[in-house]
């Protein structure tokens, strides 16, 4: 059993039944900065929306930024892909690393700002994916259309759609596409009332999910 939260934007803390995780703390953004605290910090590149690791960062935590390869942390699997923040191997933008992250029994993948289709070896490099955070919003990253493509390559169970235009954020964010522009009329679809989400192994949907969560 694993509680998901979203903090907005990119940025998704993960506590299991002993660790706590959090993916691309951000600043900057129009947003409140995350005030939670995690045990492992994960920023898929060096963009400072991504990686405010001061923030959530306590005595013990331990920083990747960017990492690429495998690593056990305290009980947790990490595997970091690389990709690019763009179309031209990151000749605009850079680097990006996609994490998969085996906490308890389940696999969550964070996408960071990835702005291509994956190719077949990074499908294979990532894995079976339970729970997917992909960006949607298009400009920056990849965008809808993009989007689905990646996660029916992937398959996941659950996905969280993220990176996408709020209201609160900043001018520079204005080019992005609202989550609407990414959901489509037969899609499962679940609107959270809150900003989280328990995911259990045994409760994973049969039909692939989209799940919406409400910032608190």
């Amino acid at each position: 059993m694993v509680d998901v939260v979203w903090l907005g934007h990119a940025c998704f803390r993960l506590a299991g039944k002993t660790k706590s995780l959090i993916f691309d703390p951000f600043k900057g953004v129009g947003l409140p900065e995350p005030k939670v605290k995690a045990d492992i910090i994960l920023c898929s590149h060096s963009h400072s929306d991504h990686n405010n690791a001061k923030a959530v960062r306590h005595d013990r935590s331990v920083v990747l930024e960017g990492f690429t390869g495998r690593k056990e942390i305290n009980g947790v699997s990490i595997k970091g892909v690389g990709t690019f923040h763009d179309e031209d191997q990151g000749s605009q933008r850079g680097k990006n690393s996609a994490y998969a992250v085996a906490l308890d029994d389940l696999v969550f993948c964070h996408m960071g700002d990835l702005g291509h289709e994956l190719s077949l070896s990074q499908v294979s490099a990532i894995g079976s994916v339970d729970v997917l955070f992909i960006p949607v919003g298009g400009f920056y990253t990849i965008g809808p259309e993009e989007a689905r493509k990646v996660m029916e390559s992937l398959k996941p169970k659950i996905t969280f759609p993220m990176h996408y235009r709020l209201p609160g954020m900043s001018a520079t964010f204005d080019p992005l596409s609202t989550v609407e522009d990414f959901l489509r009329r037969d899609d499962n679809v679940k609107r959270l009332d809150t900003a989280s989400l328990t995911v259990m192994r045994a409760d994973l949907p049969e039909k692939p999910l989209i799940v919406i969560p409400k910032l608190r």
